[in-house]
């Protein structure tokens, strides 16, 4: 690459990062939903094509600003060592579930960006949820539970059940209840041992 080829890279870049800084102070004061693409560019100097040329629309910034604090989370939730128990995951579980559910917005941003349809489509929020299998799967492997189920499939049923408490915490009938309880009561039916029944019991007495 010349030099001015490293110029209007550096600009680019420059002119990306001011986009983002600008987005997440009006975040922090207003909330995501609240977001305006017209408000970001004011505040960054820019015209609002020069947004346009870096994020396909609100949405897709948000899939980067939003992969970026999902990760910081993961990335103090690796570092957890030595679950205990199930109220223990949960817990340990708790920063994420909150800021998944902090609006309804985020998380039917995260939704529709959870999966890819190709290579291509593969973003940050889509990055976080193979990284979350990958933490779910250290702590069941080194925690209390069971070993009859291949580790990675018992840490995609935790990220599934995950999801549908969230699900259930926009929804009228179970708002109620909160996040860790229900999460609690179906990750004890998922992640513990199976106990034996009453007759297997009575088949091996002595």
């Amino acid at each position: 690459m010349n030099i001015m080829g490293r110029i209007v890279q550096k600009r680019t870049l420059e002119t990306r990062a001011r986009l983002v800084a600008e987005a997440e102070k009006l975040i922090d004061r207003n909330g995501f939903e609240a977001l305006r693409v017209e408000d970001v560019v004011r505040a960054a100097g820019v015209a609002k094509g020069t947004f346009f040329a870096h994020f396909r629309d609100k949405d897709a910034l948000m899939d980067r600003l939003i992969g970026a604090r999902l990760d910081t989370i993961l990335d103090a939730m690796d570092l957890e060592t030595g679950i205990r128990d199930i109220r223990d995951l949960v817990a340990r579980m708790g920063p994420m579930l909150t800021f998944m559910t902090c609006e309804r917005y985020v998380f039917d941003v995260i939704l529709r960006y959870s999966g890819a349809a190709a290579q291509e489509d593969i973003g940050p929020i889509a990055t976080t949820f193979a990284r979350q299998i990958d933490v779910f799967a250290s702590w069941i492997e080194h925690g209390p539970f069971r070993r009859d189920v291949p580790v990675a499939i018992l840490a995609e049923g935790v990220q599934a059940f995950a999801v549908q408490v969230m699900a259930l915490r926009f929804c009228a009938l179970h708002a109620a209840q909160g996040l860790h309880a229900p999460l609690e009561t179906y990750l004890a039916a998922w992640l513990l041992p199976p106990q034996p029944s009453a007759r297997s019991s009575r088949n091996t007495a002595p």
